[in-house]
């Protein structure tokens, strides 16, 4: 599975989760193998978005392939992006790393979002 995180920072499944998923510095994808175990963590910066909107946000994370996204909060008109794209959202305000919130997911901990479930931070 290929899960895309915003990030504050890029120290791999060690960053800190990102407040806002379009604003936040960086995205870090992590890959889990069939048990949910990492195998696989990288780090990209923030293309940004245009006009304090999130459209481009959520083409930017589209673009990376995810088969999830977790995010601390959500508005409405992102969450029926991903929800129109197939993206499977999650929230996480508890963790404070990502290898904590994926240790959630994979423990089913996690609530999926949808647009009518959507919540901001």
């Amino acid at each position: 599975m290929r899960i895309v995180i915003p990030t504050g920072e890029n120290n791999g499944y060690l960053s800190k989760m990102g407040a806002h998923f379009g604003k936040a510095p960086f995205y870090t994808i992590i890959t889990t193998d069939e048990n949910g175990e990492i195998v696989d963590v990288e780090g990209i910066k923030n293309p940004g978005h245009n006009s304090n909107a999130c459209g481009n946000a959520v083409a930017n994370i589209l673009s990376l392939n995810p088969d999830a996204l977790i995010v601390v909060g959500i508005g409405q008109n992102p969450a029926e992006g991903f929800a129109k794209a197939g993206l499977s959202v999650y929230v996480d305000r508890e963790s404070v790393t990502v290898e904590e919130s994926i240790k959630k997911l994979v423990n089913n901990e996690l609530q999926r979002i949808t647009t009518g479930t959507c919540s901001i931070k």
